[in-house]
């Protein structure tokens, strides 16, 4: 039988650290920050906030020196396709708009804070509406991983702009990075980010993010290959803003992806919802979702909810799944978590057998309905053909689905 497990127990930052000394909070929203690396230090893997990830593969990451003679290297190549209606700019690090969303909150984050040289910014101008989507593709050229790098990015949406950002991400590098995100007043910004890394590539990586006034971001994050971290930082300034934060993955065989979003509610009336679904797959798959929400003091009228489904596909996968809400105001529309693991549906499955059609058939139809939900909200074509491309040849290397078996002949 799979490995199922579900795991609802509240998370906190035990082992955390602030200015060399240990300090243990009861709350992700009272991590330490810092942009000075010796304030966070290398984690021992005991604290809560690293006791699911496989050290020895993200140790490299946590090396700052051995990150900033890589990033020297060059092991990356960064390409950028902006339409009209965006700009796109190659700033050093002393650039002013770079680290005002915030300071990084663990030793990726502020490993990869202290090691990138310059940055990339692409910035879609106010009022503009991108007629496609500006896509940045970051290509890894170190397939042993012998040169960590870092690497930071900022999309900046302008007020009442409206349009789509995709970064992509190829090869094999062993990547920490930084992507700091502001939408402005009236913006309506779509970030996609897509790890389609090779099997060997290892990855850390801290979104941090602010929507102002009444902006709206939809942020979707998909995950494919690689050994992935990506954490979230979600945050509002001013009242109204609106945040929609999807997740795809599809775990394989010795591969680990995890995923951290953090919603940070301190202003008032602002709605957020948080959907992610991952399938697995293979021995030693391994998922990781812990998903944070807090409702400020400050924040009435918030409208908020967050969900996690896991699906697993074969004997030795396991899935990790924490959902946390923490209310410090009683004065809200709407506040509530979810979170599940399971196998197969049996029941859907007869279903569809009952009706003419091959197991095989019937299973791929269960996995790609299980993930439309999901896609169906990313409204970004390429990105939703991709990804179902993607999830259908996962299936069929494995031999557990396979989408090519003819269909029953006619009655």
């Amino acid at each position: 039988m799979p490995e199922l497990k579900t795991d609802h127990s509240r998370a906190s930052l035990e082992g955390a650290h602030a200015h060399g000394g240990q300090r243990y909070v009861s709350s992700r929203a009272e991590r330490p920050t810092s942009f000075d690396p010796a304030d966070i230090p290398v984690p021992r893997g005991r604290e809560e906030e690293w006791r699911f990830t496989p050290m020895k593969r993200f140790a490299p990451l946590f090396d700052l020196e051995a990150v900033l003679a890589g990033t020297a290297v060059g092991p990356l190549a960064v390409d950028v396709d902006a339409p009209e209606g965006a700009d796109v700019e190659t700033v050093a690090r002393q650039d002013p708009r770079l680290g005002s969303v915030g300071a990084p909150v663990d030793r990726t984050g502020v490993v990869a804070w202290a090691a990138f040289d310059s940055s990339t910014v692409l910035t879609l101008r106010a009022g503009a509406g991108l007629g496609r989507a500006a896509r940045v593709t970051t290509t890894g050229n170190d397939p042993d991983l012998a040169h960590p790098a870092a690497q930071h990015l900022l999309i900046n949406a302008l007020n009442d702009a409206v349009g789509t950002v995709v970064l992509d991400h190829r090869g094999t590098a062993a990547l920490t990075q930084t992507v700091e995100v502001i939408v402005a007043d009236g913006a309506e910004l779509t970030l996609v980010t897509i790890q389609g890394w090779e099997d060997g590539a290892v990855h850390a990586s801290n979104h941090r993010v602010r929507v102002e006034g009444r902006g709206t971001l939809k942020h979707v994050v998909v995950s494919l290959g690689g050994d992935v971290r990506i954490s979230s930082d979600l945050g509002f300034k001013g009242e109204g803003g609106h945040i929609d934060a999807y997740g795809v993955y599809f775990t394989d065989a010795g591969q680990h992806q995890e995923h951290r979003p953090y919603v940070a509610h301190t202003e008032p009336h602002c709605y957020s919802r948080v959907a992610y679904k991952g399938a697995l797959q293979g021995e030693g798959a391994h998922s990781v979702w812990v998903g944070d929400c807090l409702i400020g003091a400050g924040a009435r009228g918030t409208d908020t909810y967050e969900l996690n489904r896991n699906l697993v596909l074969t004997e030795g996968a396991k899935a990790d799944s924490i959902p946390n809400l923490e209310i410090e105001n009683g004065n809200i529309e709407g506040a509530g978590h979810a979170s599940a693991t399971g196998r197969f549906d049996d029941e859907q499955l007869f279903y569809l057998r009952a009706r003419g059609i091959p197991e095989m058939e019937a299973r791929r139809l269960v996995v790609l309905g299980f993930f439309n939900e999901i896609v169906a909200e990313i409204r970004v074509p390429e990105v939703e053909e991709r990804l179902m491309a993607a999830i259908e040849k996962e299936l069929e290397l494995t031999g557990l689905v396979s989408a090519r078996e003819p269909a029953p002949p006619a009655l």
